[in-house]
């Protein structure tokens, strides 16, 4: 594809060239929603491009192209789709993107639309949006709800945030591909960041929630069986869900396997809802109780030189209450992947 204006491409084709950038655990499977769903309808190959390149084995597999840097992935696409893991990535690839369309090649940016379903600071979408209008592209912050598991099951909530036209243009691409549902807000990309940050909050404090309930349940002797029926006849399946997560043990996963959604990431989330919430003069205790137990948690982690889920103040609070960090599902699992 040439350099000129995409913007007749991107409005008035029923297939525009898509591009993704970024294969962690999230963003591999969301583009390898995307990519089956373009071989269905016949439409033009993904372009991708990860740092780490053996991570887009699959996508070749399935017959998507590997582009040799942001640059060439970015000449060749209409459509951007970005997931990386923190602000200082999605920054430097949103820099690439940006670097020399200037002078003769002023032109390089114009009509195409970049989509950013990372979780990032609200102050660096509004960047990314103010940037890439100035070279004439669009800027979408679209983050998404859910681990990854459910990303594998293309049922994600995308959180969208740009102008009308742009976030038409990739609708085709969300409901029933990648997300379950779409919640639309407005044309101010930080809005979407700061609604994601609320709801990383909301998540981190259920979590730690139903982590506190499941060792009380376990110390009073209830039990976790009777109180997961609690939960799902009374509270609904996100707790429900949360707490499977944790008693089948998927909170300490195997050793050499990727947790469902990453400690690190975890850490870094509730971490950037603390300090919305402090810049607009507020707080959120119920996230420093989570963000202290979630601490300890990657202290256990560099320990014993394990991943750890975003669950993992499980055991941080199994262990505060003499139960162990290990529940006995977690041992038993272990014992038996080391026979």
């Amino acid at each position: 594809m040439s350099s000129h204006p995409a913007s007749s491409t991107t409005t008035s084709s029923s297939h525009p060239k898509i591009g993704w950038i970024g294969l962690g655990s999230m963003g591999q499977a969301m583009a390898i929603n995307l990519q089956s769903h373009l071989s269905r309808i016949n439409g033009p190959p993904l372009h991708f491009y990860n740092r780490t390149e053996s991570r887009g084995q699959q996508l070749l597999e399935l017959g998507a192209v590997q582009s040799s840097s942001i640059q060439e992935l970015t000449v060749n696409i209409d459509i951007c789709f970005i997931s990386v893991s923190d602000d200082k990535a999605a920054t430097s690839i949103i820099g690439s993107i940006l670097e020399d369309a200037t002078g003769s090649d002023e032109n390089r940016l114009r009509g195409k639309i970049i989509v950013d379903t990372s979780t990032v600071h609200p102050d660096v979408s509004s960047w990314a949006q103010r940037e890439l209008t100035a070279k004439g592209a669009s800027f979408i912050a679209s983050p998404v709800f859910g681990a990854s598991p459910v990303a594998r099951e293309g049922r994600l909530l995308f959180v969208v945030a740009g102008t009308n036209d742009a976030v038409k243009a990739i609708q085709p691409f969300l409901v029933g591909v990648m997300a379950r549902k779409v919640l639309r807000l407005g044309e101010d990309a930080a809005q979407a960041s700061l609604l994601k940050t609320a709801g990383n909050f909301l998540t981190a404090g259920l979590m730690e929630l139903v982590a506190e309930s499941l060792v009380f349940a376990e110390k009073t002797g209830i039990g976790n069986e009777a109180l997961q029926s609690l939960i799902k006849e009374q509270y609904g399946d996100l707790p429900l869900a949360m707490s499977k997560r944790m008693t089948e043990g998927h909170y300490l996963p195997p050793r050499g396997e990727r947790p469902w959604s990453d400690l690190g990431l975890a850490l870094k989330d509730v971490g950037l809802g603390v300090d919305c919430a402090e810049r607009a003069g507020t707080s959120l205790p119920v996230a420093e109780i989570a963000l202290k137990h979630l601490g300890e948690a990657r202290q256990y982690g560099d320990e014993v030189r394990r991943a750890l889920d975003s669950s993992s103040m499980f055991g941080v609070l199994r262990e505060s209450a003499g139960l162990g960090f290990e529940s006995d599902v977690v041992r038993r699992r272990d014992r038996e992947n080391e026979t």
